[in-house]
């Protein structure tokens, strides 16, 4: 492995290099440095590629399925499931006790097509609505909300 100043200078000289002398250059190099220099490459101007949208433009119909409950969830978190899963119907749903057990504070990200239109601070609000009496008795929640 090179050390810190090997590999300053290694990249400086790459630089500086021609495109045809880095191809040659990037042979050269061992397989695992080879993918590195590729995945590196990903970022720097002259691999940039005009990607595609990340979103198709056609609109596609809404899925409707409920997310399976996992069998893993104590009853706190079942419930919290049940109220979530009752009045948004998302498409993705994670309830997590992560307080170590206690049941004082819980991780929630939830999607759902009832949040589009409104901004995340209305979207937590929506959720804080639903467990409203629950929440009195937490110290936190981490609540992540989007929609699909």
């Amino acid at each position: 492995m090179l050390g810190f100043q090997c590999r300053r200078t290694a990249i400086f000289v790459f630089q500086r290099a021609s495109r045809a002398s880095r191809t040659s250059l990037v042979e050269k190099l061992p397989s695992r440095v080879q993918t590195r220099y590729l995945l590196s490459a990903r970022n720097s101007r002259e691999a940039r590629v005009p990607r595609t949208p990340r979103y198709s433009t056609a609109s596609s119909p809404p899925d409707t399925t409920l997310p399976e409950k996992p069998d893993f969830l104590n009853d706190a978190e079942s419930a919290i499931w049940d109220k979530l899963a009752a009045e948004f119907s998302p498409t993705e749903l994670t309830v997590q006790d992560i307080s170590g057990g206690c049941g004082s504070m819980y991780g929630i990200e939830i999607a759902s097509e009832k949040f589009r239109g409104a901004n995340m601070l209305k979207q937590q609000r929506m959720v804080n609505a639903v467990l409203g009496e629950e929440m009195k008795g937490w110290h936190g929640v981490q609540l992540r909300t989007r929609t699909p």
